[in-house]
């Protein structure tokens, strides 16, 4: 059976850890899939496979096209999208606009934004009640580089209590999971034990409930490698040792036999 956001929840009462990755594309989505990964973002970093230099430019029409490739590579994951930059932070309305055309043409079963600030919670809550799963984001949150850079977030304690805060307040307004970037173990540790709900880590420490990492990082086709991230296989070497050979089996007359 498909894997749903009340199935994330019952894993962690079971401690049971969630495992995601992001995908752009039909044929990376397909592999993810198969391979058995529990949830699958179509993640506004898909930007940077894009060739933007951040994930500011990436546009909600963008968003969908790829969305509906990934959706078709998937039968078990839980597909998550997220909202790109300017598309939801305006207003609730336009966030419920935003979401529901994410839901009805693409297929996904929930929606990701970012930030925990009360706007984000009382936007959270309408999507909720109108029937949208959501998926929260706190920490450092790529959509606001130019406000807080790439620097890990909660080193100090009101940074600390304040990240808290926000996530107990996504919980509260209905989020069915968290997404923590890039803070202290210790302070990911302590929300995945205050909160009810998921949190899945991404350069939080071992202490969440399921860790993401992006998957043009765990294959080492990403030009620059966050900190936290670890590259699984190096395809970028192996794509170009594949095209090199190539080029010379065609230039020596040697492919096609």
């Amino acid at each position: 059976m498909p894997v749903t956001t009340q199935q994330l929840i019952q894993w962690k009462q079971q401690k049971r850890s969630i495992v995601a990755l992001t995908a752009w594309d039909y044929a990376i989505a397909q592999i993810l899939d198969a391979a058995g990964i529990d949830l699958i973002l179509v993640g506004d970093t898909m930007a940077v496979v894009l060739g933007y230099e951040t994930t500011l430019p990436i546009t909600l029409e963008e968003m969908l096209f790829h969305a509906k490739a990934v959706r078709r590579g998937v039968k078990q994951a839980l597909m998550v999208v997220d909202l790109p930059f300017m598309t939801y932070q305006e207003s609730s309305e336009q966030a419920m606009h935003t979401a529901g055309r994410v839901l009805k043409e693409t297929g996904a079963q929930a929606v990701k934004l970012e930030g925990g600030y009360p706007t984000m919670i009382d936007t959270v809550a309408r999507l909720v009640q109108a029937g949208i799963p959501v998926m929260g984001h706190v920490g450092l949150t790529p959509q606001s580089i130019h406000q807080m850079g790439l620097r890990q977030q909660g080193k100090t304690e009101e940074a600390m209590e304040t990240i808290l805060q926000q996530a107990i307040a996504l919980e509260q307004a209905g989020a069915f999971s968290i997404v923590l970037e890039h803070l202290p173990a210790a302070l990911a540790s302590n929300i995945t034990q205050k909160i009810s709900i998921p949190t899945i880590g991404i350069g939080a420490g071992p202490h969440c409930d399921g860790q993401i990492l992006v998957t043009s990082d765990v294959l080492g086709l990403s030009e620059k490698q966050p900190p936290f991230a670890k590259i699984y296989t190096n395809l970028q070497k192996n794509i170009t040792q594949a095209v090199q050979n190539y080029i010379i089996e065609v230039q020596e007359g040697k492919f096609p036999e």
